[in-house]
């Protein structure tokens, strides 16, 4: 696919996909859903971990309301079902840890995007709005599942309501997201987290994914069988057994994310 709304690069096992309809705040519209869709996927194939982040200075304003000739002509719950969800599947579904840097305003389905990411860096100049209920929407793009597994359903039933614009710093104290951080050193530090994972044991790191995301729907004895089997998995790999001679030779581990 030839990306026209998005651009993706993929350099030493780092793919950066950034949303590139600044004019607008990077809104979603049916092209760019398209794209990011293909893209994931093929970072998923392609690369070690994957960035998302926006062109200038927002992250996504989220809906593209102007991308339908009236509001009465948006059919939102054929948009959601065809359209978002392939999209947001191919984030959840990616096979190498994903990063979402913040690096402005992130409103609406834009703000949900985001927190489908395994890990959200925000500049602290950031901020996150649930801005559905305004407009006399409820929070979609997987927003009334995200929220309340990171944040708790009290502060998400609140973000869901008020839809108040919630601060980067707001965001990480509650656990929303990984961490803000300072905007003259945010493009430095997103860029040195996503080559710490580029460089480490990508199979130790999609089991991980797997192993904390069914937590939520195992009991204590089904959550330690599964950690069972997929430490099993993780100690065949070549990188377990380069880890473990890499501690023994006290020298750093050279991971093939194998």
């Amino acid at each position: 696919m030839n990306y026209e709304a998005i651009t993706l690069d993929i350099t030493d096992g780092i793919a950066v996909l950034t949303l590139n309809r600044p004019d607008v705040m990077n809104a979603l519209n049916t092209q760019m859903r398209a794209e990011i869709t293909d893209a994931v996927r093929a970072a998923g194939q392609n690369a070690r971990v994957l960035v998302m982040t926006g062109a200038g200075a927002s992250f996504c304003s989220g809906q593209d309301l102007g991308d339908a000739s009236s509001v009465a002509n948006l059919d939102l719950e054929r948009v959601l079902r065809d359209e978002y969800v392939p999209m947001l599947r191919a984030i959840f579904d990616c096979p190498v840890p994903t990063i979402c840097a913040v690096n402005g305003p992130a409103a609406g389905a834009g703000a949900n995007l985001a927190l489908a990411a395994d890990v959200v860096i925000a500049s602290e100049s950031a901020f996150f709005l649930q801005a559905f209920t305004r407009i006399g929407l409820i929070p979609d793009a997987g927003g009334t599942y995200w929220l309340p597994r990171q944040m708790g359903a009290a502060k998400a039933m609140g973000a869901a309501l008020f839809a108040d614009k919630i601060s980067a710093q707001q965001a990480s104290d509650w656990g929303m997201i990984w961490e803000a951080v300072e905007d003259d050193a945010f493009d430095a530090h997103w860029k040195a987290r996503a080559a710490h994972l580029a460089k480490g044991p990508t199979e130790a790191y999609r089991h991980v994914k797997t192993a904390i995301r069914g937590s939520f729907d195992n009991t204590l004895d089904e959550q330690l069988l599964l950690e069972a089997r997929l430490q099993g998995k993780c100690g065949q790999t070549r990188d377990f057994k380069e880890g473990v001679l890499a501690f023994m030779e006290k020298r750093p581990a050279q991971y093939e994310g194998r």
